[in-house]
């Protein structure tokens, strides 16, 4: 495969790997908890900081566990003057670091190489943040969107590309011999194989469909996501349904988790006679057994099938004991609307409409389309999904999650990066009281949750579909849709309005001037970046981690694996486990306590360590000393490591 050279690419490709971890601070009275919640890390996250260093900081709690990465990185025309600030050891990095070559600007002649390099490690942790099913979107215009696109075949294989998306968002441009009105959005996947075997893509349209996910959003709503009380209601009104109805062809579609609706499909290979196809055994979840099998083999191979029953939900549907064959879940999806072809059209104008009435106007240029944020996010990600934005802006990505959930009692979380970047004097943002632009995403996803007062008379759009003859044939159902549309968004819009043009319905709703928008409910956690975790503090005593923040950073650097929670304080140490290893830590951020007998693994702790290990799983123990010999604790699978020297990860995990 072609790779692309550009200056300073030798001094960046493993940059990634030199950059500190730091501990994800949250500032509480920045936060907006739920109510009756403290502010914390379980929430929507807000982060301000280098996006660079923030990545990293999420390793240690969201490696493989992003499900889609929406981000608008600057598109190096020249005029937005971003910096390159990577503390890159080279003397050529250090040249670029000087302020005479910031703000990089159309005169500076290396401008292509300072994006790239600025690029290249961002996209690499961003990789790593990705699930195995998840999916990255990647804005740009022409000016580096052939660069952008070899980058991304590079770091994400281009094997992995998925589709560039041409974005018409006006019908006059701006340049001199062409009318530019496109840009572009580029679309790849951690691992294409894993998500066109796991089926969690839009399905094709069926004729009532809207009405049966509208009819199982209701019941989320009711029974508050209890997935067994769904069921038999699902069950009831297919039952009930005529045999006519178009509904009733989807009468399998009753099963339901996180992501949504879903029939326990084949999972069984194809009957072709083959001797070598998988046959490997599924554990049954509560009884702990192997599954019965079909007698022409599985479907996916063994570590597809492994990486499908550790998504969160599973993806693989079983029966009520281990003489059930298990079966892959298929998910019903809508479809329709331009956005999902590679090409379509949608004016950029509303969009900066939009976030003038949340933020003032003029304040944040060119902001991106919530709505085809939206959209695409739900293309490719399920209900309780986690969605990233590196490039957090004014909050846009983050608006399209809230306005998601608000819209089918989705569970998505939201985690937005911004640098601080001060706001230039003499702007409309300095005039309207920003001092920086945190300040603006701040306040436009606080409002988006809690509501405000429009100044202006404003469009939304809130359903589009390309209308054909089955449509014509069925216009009182289409009706009905909009119908229902209306009626779940009374309070939100003063009017709505029906335009049919070029075979292309839309629905919008218009909020009125000086009318209150009511909120879309949602909460977040404001978050800073705190000092390096440094291992050597441990032997200074200054700015000693926190022993969560030491305890997810062990975990991951020992397994490669992410470590959400912390398990609770306990005799034995216990952390976390993964397939292989239980990890251990013997930590409080006290230099006196570090030095004490107290701290050193003894033949007490082995005693609860031995104790608890249930599973006979390998053990890693961190502390900062043993009063035990390596030949003991071998014999027992445990492995010391000793803070501060022994951090690294275990091959194999």
């Amino acid at each position: 495969m072609p790779t692309l050279d550009f200056k300073g690419k030798q001094f960046v490709y493993s940059h990634h790997l030199s950059v500190p971890f730091r501990e994800l601070k949250v500032v509480a009275d920045k936060s907006l908890p739920q109510e009756g919640k403290a502010a914390s890390l379980d929430d929507n996250l807000i982060i301000h900081g280098d996006n660079l260093e923030a990545l990293k900081a999420l390793l240690p709690t969201h490696a493989g566990k992003v499900d889609c990465i929406f981000i608008d990185p600057p598109y190096n025309t020249g005029n937005e003057g971003w910096c390159y600030n990577d503390n890159v050891r080279s003397p050529l990095m250090q040249e670029w670091l000087k302020q005479s070559a910031n703000p990089v600007d159309k005169d500076d002649l290396e401008r292509h190489d300072k994006w790239l390099c600025m690029m290249w490690p961002r996209l690499t942790l961003l990789k790593e943040l990705l699930s195995e099913t998840g999916t990255i979107f990647v804005c740009i215009n022409d000016v580096e969107q052939h660069s952008l696109k070899m980058l991304l075949d590079e770091i994400f294989g281009d094997e992995n590309f998925l589709a560039t998306l041409v974005w018409e968002k006006g019908k006059k441009g701006d340049s001199t011999f062409f009318s530019n009105t496109h840009e572009y959005i580029h679309v790849y996947s951690k691992n294409k194989e894993t998500v066109k075997s796991m089926d969690i893509k839009w399905r094709s349209a069926k004729e009532g469909i809207e009405e049966v996910l509208s009819f199982y959003q209701s019941l989320r709503k009711k029974h508050n996501n209890n997935h067994d009380l769904i069921r038999e209601d699902m069950q009831e009104w297919f039952r009930k349904l005529p045999n006519d109805a178009p509904e009733k062809k989807m009468k399998h579609y009753c099963h339901s988790d996180d992501r949504g609706l879903y029939f326990p499909d084949n999972f069984a290979g194809p009957d072709d006679g083959r001797k070598n196809r998988p046959r490997y055994d599924i554990l049954h979840p509560e009884t702990g057994e192997p599954c019965s099998k079909p007698s022409t083999g599985w479907r996916w191979d063994e570590s597809t099938t492994k990486r499908a029953l550790e998504a969160n939900p599973p993806l693989i549907h079983f029966g009520k004991d281990h003489t059930t064959i298990p079966n892959r879940k298929t998910y019903l999806k809508k479809t329709g609307g331009e956005a999902f072809n590679t090409v379509f059209y949608k004016d950029g104008r509303s969009a900066t409409l939009q976030v003038e009435q949340l933020v003032g106007e003029g304040v944040f240029p060119y902001p991106k389309d919530v709505d085809i944020a939206a959209a695409l996010i739900d293309l490719c990600s399920h209900e309780s999904a986690t969605i990233l934005d590196s490039f957090a802006g004014s909050g846009t990505t983050l608006h399209a999650v809230l306005k998601l959930n608000n819209s089918d009692a989705g569970k998505r979380k939201f985690i937005g990066i911004q640098l601080p970047e001060e706001v230039q004097p003499e702007t409309k943002a300095a005039e309207a009281g920003y001092n920086d632009v945190i300040d603006i995403t701040l306040t436009r996803v606080s409002k988006v949750i809690t509501g405000y007062v429009s100044e202006k008379n404003t469009k939304e759009e809130l359903y589009v579909k390309n209308i054909n003859w089955s449509d014509f044939k069925n216009s009182e159902k289409t009706i009905n849709t909009l119908n229902a549309i209306e009626e779940s968004t009374q309070g939100q819009y003063h009017s709505y309005q029906r335009v049919m043009k070029n075979g292309v319905l839309r629905l919008y709703g218009i909020r009125n001037a000086n009318e209150k928008v009511l909120g879309l409910e949602g909460s977040y956690a404001f978050c800073t970046l705190g000092d390096p975790i440094r291992i050597e503090s441990l032997l200074t005593g200054e700015a000693m981690p926190s022993f969560d923040a030491l305890a997810r950073y062990v975990f991951y650097t020992a397994t490669g694996q992410s470590l959400e929670t912390v398990a609770k304080a306990s005799a034995d140490g216990f952390i976390g486990e993964t397939d292989l290893f239980r990890i251990h830590l013997f930590y409080r951020p006290d230099s006196e306590w570090l030095r004490s007998n107290e701290a050193a693994l003894n033949a007490d702790k082995v005693g609860a360590i031995v104790k608890n290990n249930t599973t006979k799983k390998r053990t890693i123990v961190f502390a900062v000393a043993k009063f035990m010999s390596q030949k003991d604790l071998t014999e027992k699978r445990i492995e010391f490591c000793q803070l501060p020297y022994a951090i690294h990860r275990i091959m194999g995990a």
